[in-house]
């Protein structure tokens, strides 16, 4: 028995509408992951990644957050899309200040 079978069963089909604010959200919490090794580590390649997956989970969230129709708990993703938002925001910080810690430490 497949896990497709088990899910649409259970009555939970995970569509689009989920599955995209979920995607960015993984890859923003990655990017805080990234970002906070960078800040720890004074890394410049991690906090690149933090920086990028965390504007990507800034603007795919903000889209899909944006064009979600009807409130949370409704099935369109807009919890995730807010998570997505929220960790995207907190990975940037992240790693801008990683990128000054390192800037800083380069200049002397």
């Amino acid at each position: 028995m497949t896990s497709s079978v088990l899910l649409s069963t259970a009555g939970y089909i995970l569509g689009v509408g989920r599955t995209v604010p979920t995607t960015a959200a993984v890859l923003a919490l990655v990017g805080v992951i990234a970002a906070a090794f960078a800040l720890a580590r004074s890394r410049r390649r991690p906090a690149v990644l933090g920086l990028v997956l965390g504007a990507v989970g800034v603007v795919v969230g903000g889209l899909h957050g944006a064009n979600a129709a009807g409130g949370l708990g409704t099935g369109n993703g807009l919890a995730g899309a807010v998570i997505a938002v929220v960790l995207g925001l907190v990975a940037a910080a992240l790693a801008g200040l990683a990128l000054a810690r390192v800037a800083a430490r380069s200049r002397g």
